[in-house]
């Protein structure tokens, strides 16, 4: 069951997905939340945007006993992780590229809960080498797994044209300093847009949540494709 609102304005949650000392996404996501403060939809109180930093939510490699698919939530950080994740209408991830895919703390984040993501809308905003389209691409496939909806407009930052090196150390390899390229604001508002949009669509819907299997004689069934 989620604690996602039927009325009042859409709470999206800013998931900022690397735990990695000296990462980029820390400086990414204050941006964002910027960017978010600034549009025109949360200054009117349609919705309001909450940074999530996946490194202060310590949630060690996943160790619950029984699959996220059912619920049984039985370690304190777990429930701690889904109180965060269920107050939440909708999302906006931002994730660097990891060798084609995303942060091993995003996945782990993910694979812990179920209907805590279910029937919701994200937007990812990446950032790397290439822009981090792959790892978006990846997220995206991981989300619809646990039935979140991704919009389309996402947002790719290249290390190369959205920050700036210029006095870098060269022996530090976390120099640079963030400095989104002309237009990155436009694409996150308009991205931030098609969240706000999409979970309004779904808010007037009905909304049953995702169904959980029943129990049989005190067991569980297990599903085909959900034993991990």
């Amino acid at each position: 069951m989620t604690n996602a609102q039927s009325t009042g304005p859409l709470r999206i949650g800013l998931i900022v997905g690397s735990t990695r000392p000296g990462r980029r996404g820390a400086a990414i996501g204050r941006w964002a939340m910027e960017v978010a403060e600034r549009h025109e939809m949360v200054r009117a109180g349609d919705a309001v945007v909450t940074l999530v930093d996946l490194a202060e939510q310590e949630l060690p490699l996943l160790d619950e006993p029984v699959p996220a698919l059912f619920g049984d939530y039985r370690r304190p950080h777990t429930r701690r992780w889904a109180a965060v994740v269920d107050a939440c209408d909708a999302f906006v991830f931002v994730t660097p590229d990891y060798n084609r895919s995303i942060p091993a703390a995003l996945k782990n984040g993910i694979d812990y809960l179920y209907a805590e993501w279910a029937d919701k809308v994200a937007g990812v905003l990446s950032y790397g080498v290439q822009g981090g389209n792959r790892a978006a691409d990846h997220l995206g496939a991981i989300l619809t797994e646990v039935r979140c909806v991704v919009v389309p407009t996402g947002v790719a930052l290249s290390i190369f044209t959205d920050f700036d090196f210029s006095g870098a150390d060269p022996g530090d390899r976390n120099a640079g300093r963030f400095a989104p390229g002309d237009g990155r604001e436009a694409e996150l508002s308009r991205m931030l847009a098609e969240v706000v949009t999409w979970s309004r669509a779904l808010r007037s819907a009905d909304r049953p949540g995702p169904a959980r299997p029943a129990a049989r004689n005190g067991v569980v069934p297990a599903l085909p494709g959900r034993a991990g």
